[in-house]
């Protein structure tokens, strides 16, 4: 059976550091950017661990100001 991987992205700049794809990420991958801000002056969230990203796009889903995408695709 092929293994699902996700790959995450943010809009960065639209970011507002809500943390809740963080609640709700079941792998614990994404965190806030402490060492970076965006042009609205927030830390934006990011990917730590992306290889470990299982695509199940909960972030993007609960995000509310829709600035995640997951893209899918199959492993071995």
């Amino acid at each position: 059976m092929a293994k699902v991987k996700g790959r995450v992205s943010f809009q960065e700049e639209r970011c507002k550091g809500c943390e809740l794809c963080t609640i709700f990420c079941p792998t614990k991958i994404i965190i806030i950017d402490k060492n970076r801000i965006n042009a609205k002056g927030y830390h934006p969230a990011t990917v730590k661990e992306m290889d470990k990203c299982i695509g199940c796009a909960n972030c993007a889903m609960i995000c509310p100001d829709i600035v995640i995408t997951v893209e899918r695709e199959m492993g071995k």
